[in-house]
């Protein structure tokens, strides 16, 4: 993996509020003006499977967010008040009590996506959200194409299961506030792989890198970087992530820990910031120790980086 580039990336921390309208005095002596007839309500169209929020929630009149609103990022917002349902480009986002939700964006996620409360009273409140372009390490080798190094027979045999497991366990519902969390790296070393990265074979493009990986010596252990509930921890190695444990931290969002010696916790254990989880290793596909870290939400592929800030040793 080559090194990364210092450009920076551009991170957008956007707090907005609505402005009340003022008032202009009626002129002395003037007769009354007729009232006009006021306008209905716009009412959203209904979104399928949408969750509403467990009441109408006083508040801002307007979102409130922070966090970085770039491909490979994560926002944190507050909901106006009165919201009963929230959709993303309309796929519904689950609201917590307070109001507060959890959005991310996928390293090759869309220029612009469309945020839509619709209130108690049936109106709407939109927002378009623009999304930086990530800055990711692109190198172009003058070589064909040759496919991945997993194209063989006992790959193809065990890889329906492993990918099985790994939906299901994603598609678990979980109860935890780690979203909520400023997140910490879970191990500290020399970064040997960094999010985005992709090669491009004579101009066609290899898989990007899905995460972040952290040279460290093999039997290092590593740390949740937030509270979570364990939803997969691999009872042996997969072919390609080898040890592989998962961590919910609600609201969709989930960390996968690769190429384990060791795992310290189990399915259902509910972990808090800054606990041992395991050893790092080398096990399924690795060239050698690290902690590859990676983190979705939904099915998009997030950087780590955007979350838990510059390394600190």
């Amino acid at each position: 993996m080559i090194a990364r580039g210092a450009a920076p990336r551009a991170i957008a921390s956007l707090t907005l509020a609505l402005a009340a309208a003022g008032c202009v005095p009626a002129v002395a002596d003037s007769p009354p003006a007729p009232k006009a007839a006021a306008a209905p309500a716009a009412v959203a169209p209904s979104v399928p499977n949408a969750p509403p929020v467990p009441k109408p929630l006083p508040g801002p009149a307007d979102f409130a967010f922070r966090g970085s609103m770039i491909q490979g990022g994560t926002l944190i917002g507050q909901v106006p008040g009165g919201t009963r349902t929230l959709t993303l480009d309309g796929a519904p986002v689950p609201v917590a009590g307070d109001g507060a939700f959890l959005i991310a964006f996928d390293r090759d996620a869309p220029a612009s996506q469309q945020l839509v409360a619709t209130l108690s009273d049936g109106r709407t409140v939109a927002r378009t959200l623009s999304i930086a372009a990530g800055n990711w390490r692109i190198e172009n080798i003058n070589a064909p194409y040759r496919g991945s190094a997993s194209s063989d027979a006992e790959f193809e045999r065990r890889r329906p299961a492993e990918l099985a497991q790994i939906a299901a366990a994603r598609a678990s519902h979980v109860e935890s506030d780690g979203w909520r969390q400023q997140f910490r790296w879970p191990a500290t070393g020399r970064l040997s792989g960094f999010f985005g990265s992709q090669r491009v074979y004579q101009g066609k493009p290899g898989s990007y890198h899905s995460g972040t990986d952290i040279a460290v010596p093999a039997g290092t252990p590593f740390f949740a970087p937030a509270d979570g509930v364990v939803v997969l921890a691999a009872d042996a190695p997969f072919t390609l992530e080898g040890n592989l444990l998962i961590v919910d931290h609600g609201m969709g969002l989930t960390s996968a820990f690769l190429h384990c010696q060791r795992l310290d916790v189990k399915v259902g254990d509910h972990v808090t910031q800054g606990q041992r989880l395991g050893t790092v290793g080398a096990t399924g596909r690795a060239t050698g120790p690290h902690m590859h870290w990676g983190l979705k939400w939904r099915d998009a592929r997030l950087d780590p980086g955007t979350l838990a800030g510059p390394m600190t040793r």
